[in-house]
């Protein structure tokens, strides 16, 4: 029987399992924890999700859907390919920064389920990920990006730098720079390398 995704109860649920694996982890969470935390009955749980993975699935898919949402209405305002990416890279890196415990599951938490890693289909993080290559082949139509540029390897390669510093950012205790000149960085890194150079103009600059 399908399981109920919606409701005041659920999404207290997942607001009690963010809480929770945050400060226990994952595999030190019991289901009686987040039932606890949100203040229902164990039964409870098992009418919205058949186990732990799948809490910890379905938070996922939440989240994924409000970054989704967040990241498609900034980029819906601009023009310009390359501030386009530029805004993708300092959005995805703010909301690491803004909210910590969630960066904490999806980086650390989210990769030891073994359900999550061998058995979901990620559409949602699929969609994520064509965002940039939307963003690629754009700017390949508008003569900004080299046409030789491959959109399927370059936003893996670009959400791969993303991720590693969203990942540096949630485990280490000593922050060096700022979340701003980390996507500022990263940005130029591939802007340098994707985009099309003016006839005089030496490798690697900017125009």
């Amino acid at each position: 029987m399908a399981k109920k995704r919606d409701g005041k109860k659920y999404f207290k649920i997942i607001e009690a399992a963010t809480k929770v694996f945050a400060e226990k982890g994952f595999f030190q969470s019991r289901v009686a924890d987040i039932a606890r935390e949100a203040g229902v009955a164990d039964g409870t749980i098992y009418i919205y999700f058949d186990n732990k993975d799948d809490i910890l699935i379905s938070l996922f898919e939440e989240q994924m859907g409000l970054v989704l949402e967040n990241m498609e209405k900034r980029l819906s305002t601009l023009d310009d390919p390359a501030e386009k990416l530029k805004t993708f890279a300092l959005t995805h890196l703010k909301l690491v920064e803004e909210n910590q415990s969630m960066a904490e599951i999806i980086q650390v938490e989210l990769r030891q389920s073994s359900k999550f890693i061998k058995e979901y289909k990620n559409k949602q993080f699929a969609r994520y990920l064509d965002i940039i290559a939307s963003i690629i082949r754009e700017g390949q139509e508008k003569g900004i990006f080299r046409a030789d540029v491959v959109p399927g390897i370059a936003k893996r390669a670009f959400f791969g730098a993303l991720d590693e510093m969203s990942r540096f950012w949630v485990l280490s205790s000593r922050k060096d720079y700022d979340i701003k000149t980390a996507a500022h960085q990263i940005s130029q890194y591939f802007l340098e390398g994707m985009k099309v150079q003016a006839q005089g103009m030496p490798p690697g600059t900017i125009q």
